[in-house]
């Protein structure tokens, strides 16, 4: 009886899902759609992809396209009132863009934020909006305070130097976090930690090394920056598992939830060994120095997220990293460059 209610509840579920062609919100929504939500995705294209595998989602009964540009006003304008849920993952992101564009990242992320939540508002049936935060606003607390790790989410939040851009992206999440607290909505927050797989661009550790270790020779050299930093890697099956319960869990309202694993934390050191295992080459990792402006460690706590939403993740690094490296092959770099 049970099953039959839980399956009703999710028919008559929709979602409006801003940043909808990125990399978390397709996996979203793909999974949200498979477990017979209505889905409607919200993105401006000017980084989401538009690709086969949106344009097979877009196919799916049930979802609809938004093509909006969430910096205006009444981008949502027109949009519907029948949600039961917001998930707001749109946000000017990558490290380079945040060093170049400080003062649009702050602009543009909390005028986006601000839009959605009004949206979200005006929403009779409205049951949670979703804020995806990030593990960077644990990063001042981690060069002033002393950070446990793996990390709760309760530990205070301090902030680096302002004049640094790269504090930018980590402010506005931090005040993002506090006007969801603020808008008298149900509201989750969510710290994404070290999400990966397939889809993501290559502007992260993971494809980037999968990418240089493909193209490299065999008996070659692969440079590797920050060697001795550690991180818990999280494949994106999982964390949009954890990011769907939390969002339909009662005991998760109003709560602010890591998301990512535990179990493993690893070396960027090993990470890189991995990957040139699956990638199944031999291949020398050379040591080429310090990353700037990353932590050394990050490493969420998960016992809170999965005490409320019930669910470990559960891909292993090995596995995860593998069907990353084969949908990449497939869908990037064996893909014939078209002659202009």
């Amino acid at each position: 009886m049970r099953g039959g209610r839980d399956r009703a509840r999710k028919a008559l579920s929709k979602a409006l899902i801003t940043g909808g062609a990125g990399f978390i919100g397709y996996h979203l929504a793909s999974h949200l759609v498979s477990s017979g939500w209505r889905v409607d995705l919200v993105d401006s294209f000017s980084r989401g992809a538009s690709d086969s595998a949106l344009a097979e989602l877009w196919a799916s009964p049930g979802v609809r396209v938004l093509e909006r540009d969430l910096r205006a006003a009444e981008a949502l304008a027109d949009a519907g009132t029948d949600y039961t849920h917001v998930f707001h993952l749109a946000a000017i992101v990558g490290v380079s863009r945040v060093l170049e564009r400080p003062y649009e990242v702050l602009r543009d992320n909390v005028g986006m934020l601000m839009h959605t939540l009004e949206f979200a508002r005006t929403q009779p049936r409205l049951e949670r909006f979703l804020f995806a935060s990030t593990s960077e606003v644990y990063a001042g607390s981690f060069h002033h305070l002393t950070l446990p790790i793996p990390t709760p989410e309760d530990v205070p939040l301090a902030l680096p130097d302002l004049a640094h851009p790269r504090t930018s992206y980590l402010l506005s999440k931090i005040y993002g976090e506090a006007m969801c607290r603020q808008a008298g909505i149900p509201f989750t927050i969510v710290r994404p930690h070290n999400v990966y797989g397939p889809r993501m661009g290559l502007a992260h550790v993971i494809p980037e090394l999968l990418e240089r270790a493909h193209a490299a020779a065999d008996g070659g050299a692969l440079d590797v920056f920050s060697l001795d930093h550690r991180r818990a890697f999280c494949y994106v099956d999982d964390a949009v598992e954890l990011v769907a319960r939390a969002s339909t869990a009662d005991g998760c309202d109003e709560e602010v939830l890591n998301v990512g694993r535990e179990e493993r934390e690893v070396s960027i050191a090993e990470l890189a060994r991995i990957v040139v295992s699956v990638v199944g080459k031999r291949l020398e990792i050379v040591d080429a120095g310090e990353g700037a402006g990353s932590p050394r460690r990050r490493c969420p706590n998960m016992t809170k997220t999965t005490r409320l939403t019930g669910y470990r993740a559960s891909v292993d690094l090995e596995q995860g990293i593998g069907l990353t490296y084969e949908w990449y092959r497939e869908n990037v770099f064996d893909r014939p460059v078209a002659v202009r």
